[in-house]
């Protein structure tokens, strides 16, 4: 089977989609990415690209060729914006001819913020008569009024009649998360939904003999980490309330590994607040994430009170529970009710600071034994559900269905 991935994000950028096309091309298909200039987290295009060039490269084995598109900036909506549109017109205007050529079985876009990055890929599988895939990260939008990007009534009415559209000119939407499925059906009521969660790249339940950076924060006491991007959206006005809460358990540490938008917010209450229980370590590569994990009592995932996020599962949590961790899960929904489901740790309502620090209190009075046995259920519950041999098995088969009919 030869599989085209169309995505705005791909390698050197840490998204999934790097590790289901590793996957793609270990069972013996021929993958190639249409994507284009890596510019995320930090809105700069990473050394060696430029906004203006098409370019081609190959990443394990994988052919990837790079449109232009503009970077998204420094916490700039309007940077965001034209970096969202860049890609959809440089898509729209430059695959069909770079891509003149090449033929595919299939199409598969991967689709987290912004969902219109799968026009172009509808239009290239129009052309070339091939089916669609689009799988949904995030639900716009829903999203975009969530983060704050959005406020005014009309356009968010404007932006769901567009995702109607991208919607509707796909041959197949999978969902990251069940709760996903009734919001997207009525808006494409006539395309095929399937539920096809996340998974995590192997190393979080496979640990690899490499160098880790010592992080001195992590090395004594009762530690929980929060790890990956600290913005808007993972409320963290709630994780500096808990630390204000805790600061009278000399024992108990908040870290942080990771950047982005509040990163600075945050530095700023830790002096206002003199808290010394909270600390921000930077952000490190993501090889040697599952280490550093380990390495902490337990792991601490947020996001803020909004009706979105109670469909959404973080791809943290999956991460989390195969490192075989206490997870603290302050949010609502989807990601907290699998949390208890696994019986792998402890969950409390969204921005819920008083309650976040009960939680981390009652896992620090735990037994070593009863944290433990939370690691373990998360494991077994990572191991049969979001297994990526097995998820990578369902997806091929999703392919064969589609072209086969």
């Amino acid at each position: 089977m030869r599989i085209l991935i169309v995505s705005q994000y791909f390698w050197p950028e840490n998204f999934r989609i790097n590790e289901v096309a590793c996957a793609l091309k270990a069972r013996g298909h021929e993958v190639e990415v249409l994507t284009g200039k890596p510019n995320y987290p930090e809105g700069r295009f990473f050394t060696g690209y430029n906004a203006w060039t098409i370019s081609k490269q190959f990443w394990q084995d994988i052919p990837i060729m790079r449109i232009p598109m503009l970077a998204r900036g420094d916490n700039s909506a309007i940077r965001l914006v034209l970096n969202y549109l860049s890609f959809i017109v440089s898509g729209l205007l430059f695959a069909p001819w770079i891509l003149r050529k090449e033929n595919y079985d299939v199409i598969f876009v991967y689709a987290p913020s912004p969902i219109f990055q799968a026009i172009p890929a509808s239009f290239l599988g129009w052309i070339k008569g091939l089916p669609v895939v689009l799988w949904v990260q995030d639900l716009w939008p829903q999203s975009a009024e969530a983060t704050g990007y959005v406020k005014s009534h009309f356009l968010l009415k404007l932006l769901e009649r567009f995702v109607q559209f991208t919607y509707l000119h796909t041959d197949l939407l999978l969902v990251q998360s069940k709760a996903f499925i009734e919001p997207v059906s009525k808006l494409a009521p006539n395309i095929p939904i399937a539920y096809y969660p996340n998974s995590v790249q192997k190393e979080f339940y496979s640990p690899q003999a490499i160098d880790t950076p010592h992080v001195e924060s992590l090395q004594s006491g009762f530690t929980v980490l929060f790890a990956g991007n600290v913005g808007a959206a993972q409320a963290m006005q709630t994780i500096v309330a808990a630390a204000e809460k805790l600061q009278s358990y000399a024992e108990i540490k908040i870290v942080i590994l990771g950047s982005g938008s509040k990163l600075d917010w945050v530095a700023e209450q830790i002096v206002e607040k003199k808290l010394t229980n909270l600390y921000l370590e930077g952000r490190f590569p993501v090889e040697t994430m599952p280490i550093l994990m380990r390495q902490a009592s337990a792991l601490l995932v947020t996001l803020t009170d909004q009706p979105i996020f109670e469909l959404t599962v973080p791809n943290k949590i999956q991460a989390y529970l195969a490192v075989g961790k206490p997870v603290i899960a302050c949010l609502n929904g989807e990601g907290a009710r699998l949390v208890d489901e696994a019986k792998a740790g402890v969950a409390v309502r969204a921005e819920d600071g008083e309650g976040l620090a009960n939680a981390i209190v009652s896992l620090y009075q735990m037994s070593e034994l009863e944290r433990e046995q939370m690691g373990t259920n998360g494991r077994a519950y990572f191991k049969q559900h979001f297994d990526e041999e097995m998820l990578t098995t369902v997806l091929i088969k999703h392919f064969e269905k589609l072209i086969l009919s």
